[in-house]
């Protein structure tokens, strides 16, 4: 059984949320600039233009709570993710990022597209600002919720989806996501 192409992925999200349209035709704009050399790919950190990268909406076994980080970086409380490394399977990306962010075992990823999200990154340590094409996933925790503060993080927490939907400070995609999962939660 093979990984699903991400544009066949993009065009089933944009399906389920044609109000989101315009975004997911930008994604497919980036699949299609892709070329041999590794400058081009847009599944590497090193495509300045912007590049794809993965992310996880980290629930807890009931799928009331999710898992944040405060991003060490940004200063700001986001859902756990990373850059691609070249892994085209943005599903394993996710879970992975997810892993090392956390610390969390037995995490098990969603194979289709929760989130579509492209955003600036702004000037850091010599890097230009960029483009991310954040491509989020759900990944559910197991029964053992104890995570580990990683390097790339100031602190986690667990906190209230339904809080998180309502906390007018929070950042705008993680707030539409928790909107989403409280729409169409399982």
């Amino acid at each position: 059984m093979g990984v699903t192409p991400l544009a066949t992925q993009v065009q089933d999200y944009r399906s389920r949320w044609p109000a989101e349209s315009r975004t997911a035709s930008l994604f497919l704009a980036l699949l299609r600039t892709g070329g041999a050399a590794m400058a081009a790919d847009p599944f590497r950190r090193d495509r300045l233009e912007g590049h794809f990268t993965a992310s996880a909406w980290l629930v807890d076994r009931g799928g009331t709570r999710t898992l944040l980080t405060h991003h060490r970086k940004l200063g700001l409380w986001l859902q756990p993710g990373g850059h691609a490394d070249g892994d085209r399977d943005l599903a394993r990306a996710a879970l992975r990022e997810a892993g090392e962010e956390t610390g969390l075992a037995g995490l098990q990823v969603l194979p289709s597209i929760f989130d579509l999200d492209r955003h600036r990154i702004p000037e850091y340590a010599g890097v230009p600002a960029h483009w991310h094409y954040d491509v989020r996933y759900v990944v559910r925790a197991a029964e053992d919720e104890d995570f580990v503060v990683g390097e790339e993080s100031h602190a986690l927490a667990w906190r209230g989806i339904a809080d998180v939907a309502a906390d007018a400070s929070a950042d705008p995609s993680v707030r539409r996501m928790a909107g989403k999962w409280l729409a169409v939660r399982d």
